[in-house]
């Protein structure tokens, strides 16, 4: 069992891991080398982190088209990640899936989705899975602020409280649904409030608060290995990225994003602060950390530059409907 240290240490490097391969994706698709749009989720890994390390690695969740740091926290290896997203034979999904539909399932990703709110009902039918086979598993389904408002989101809530699957619903509330701010589109700003009807708890949380997220995320985990049912989880945060690469920004008030960067509010810097104040690591540590995730994110960029194409024959593989 690993020690708070560890955790930490873990949850610093897999935060860095994930702003690092953003970085690297943003800098292939400016060079044309990657296929495919990419939505970058920079500013929002604390979420992942947070929610990810409260579960087990057959646990499962469903992610989004802004997937790349959920993948990273339930363990993906950011070369075959890489190799994904420049359309390799060595990627993920052998080339096919690109940026919006990694999947991992020896880690228990189910895949990241290009239809918003898409990744809910999949999430329920793990969950409901688990629950027949009662093999103590649950399921997190990622989704965003725009997402909430599509029916599926209505529907599998109240299958899962009726059903009491073990299931978390995870809202990153990064304050933008493509390229609006997504307040003009809730007659209630209070999102914990969906639950009320399907009678299970909700939580709104300091989405870029790792420790909050993480033991939120624990007590979820926790009600639903119990057979208590679904939790919902509010996370608010920020997306600091545009609604995918090459976004103006022009909807956007302006220096807002700068603000989000900063020590008192970038999830990375505050989290970093904190270590440090604890005395639980120092500059040094927390140095060489950052620097062992650039390197493996250099070694994962070499990796898919390196990997070979797929062939031709290899497009009818994997292949079921």
């Amino acid at each position: 069992m690993q020690s708070e240290q560890q955790l930490y240490q873990k949850m610093i490097y897999q935060m860095w891991l994930i702003r690092f391969f953003e970085e690297q994706a943003r800098d292939f698709f400016m060079k044309n080398k990657m296929r495919g749009a990419s939505h970058l989720y920079t500013g929002e890994e604390a979420v992942a982190v947070g929610v990810c390390n409260t579960l087990n690695k057959d646990d499962y969740i469903t992610s989004t088209h802004r997937g790349h740091g959920h993948c990273i926290a339930k363990g993906a290896d950011p070369k075959r990640m890489m190799a994904e997203l420049l359309g390799k034979a060595s990627g993920y999904c052998q080339g096919k899936g690109g940026s919006m539909h990694i999947a991992d399932l020896d880690f228990g990703n189910l895949g990241a989705n290009g239809i918003v709110g898409g990744g809910i009902g999949l999430a329920a039918g793990a969950a409901l899975a688990a629950k027949y086979r009662q093999d103590g598993r649950v399921a997190v389904t990622f989704f965003g602020d725009g997402a909430i408002n599509q029916g599926v989101f209505f529907e599998t809530a109240n299958m899962a409280s009726l059903w009491k699957l073990p299931l978390l619903f995870v809202c990153e509330r990064n304050q933008f649904a493509e390229f609006s701010y997504t307040d003009h589109y809730f007659a209630d700003p209070d999102l914990s409030k969906r639950a009320i009807p399907f009678n299970f708890p909700a939580f709104e949380v300091d989405g870029n608060d790792v420790l909050a997220v993480y033991e939120t995320a624990q007590q979820a985990v926790q009600r639903a290995r119990q057979g208590s049912g679904p939790t919902l989880i509010i996370a608010n945060t920020y997306r600091i990225m545009g609604h995918t690469i090459g976004d103006p920004l022009d909807y956007r008030r302006k220096g807002e994003a700068e603000q989000w960067l900063t020590h008192e509010k970038d999830p990375i810097l505050r989290f970093e602060k904190w270590l440090t104040q604890q005395n639980i690591l120092s500059a040094v540590d927390l140095e060489t950390i950052k620097r062992e995730a650039q390197e493996l994110i250099q070694q994962a960029a070499q990796f898919a530059l390196q990997s070979p194409d797929p062939i031709l024959s290899a497009l009818w593989e994997n292949v079921y409907a």
